[in-house]
């Protein structure tokens, strides 16, 4: 790929990634406000915990989507790890076309149920549960682009990368 479109690609990811910090720091934030409301002011208030969850399911489903690299998705290490480079091009092109299509057959129905979620809406702020879960619509998009995109790799020859235990993510 073109090291422009590279470039921008990752530029994109790191906007995605601020976007991110804003919405743990606006969760962090409620949540600290819940606490010093309950305990400190003896006032219980239900709208910092709706935010919270809502806040929550956004980080979830917005990180999945834009954030996380594919080195950093949960594998079977054990079995991807010790296999050649062709054995894991086959099971990235077996669980690619698998996702797309169970995300290709769920989308319409995604669609129609989060549409048909703007009659209801949150007990407290009145937020519409259309607006709430459109996230999911758009992570499930991202999931068809992504694995289309991998499963395309995979086909042309480059195989997915080896587990390398020296570079885990987890903070070790």
């Amino acid at each position: 790929m073109a090291p422009k479109y590279l470039a921008a690609g990752e530029w994109l990811r790191r906007r995605a990634e601020n976007c991110l910090c804003l919405m743990l720091l606006a969760m962090f934030v409620v949540f600290v406000m819940q606490i010093v409301f309950r305990y400190a002011l003896n006032l219980a208030i239900g709208w910092t915990h709706e935010i919270s969850v809502a806040i929550w399911i956004w980080i979830v489903l917005f990180g999945s989507a834009f954030v996380i690299r594919e080195a950093d998705e949960i594998r079977f290490d054990l079995i991807w790890g010790s296999v050649g480079d062709n054995s894991r091009r086959v099971m990235q092109i077996i669980c690619a076309a698998a996702l797309v299509i169970l995300f290709g057959i769920s989308l319409p129905g995604i669609i129609d149920y989060v549409t048909f979620m703007k009659v209801e809406s949150t007990a407290y702020l009145k937020v519409r549960f259309d607006y709430l879960y459109s996230i999911y619509v758009v992570f499930a998009v991202a999931m068809i682009i992504r694995y289309m995109w991998l499963g395309i790799q995979a086909i042309r020859g480059r195989a997915p990368e080896a587990f390398d235990p020296t570079k885990a993510g987890s903070g070790v």
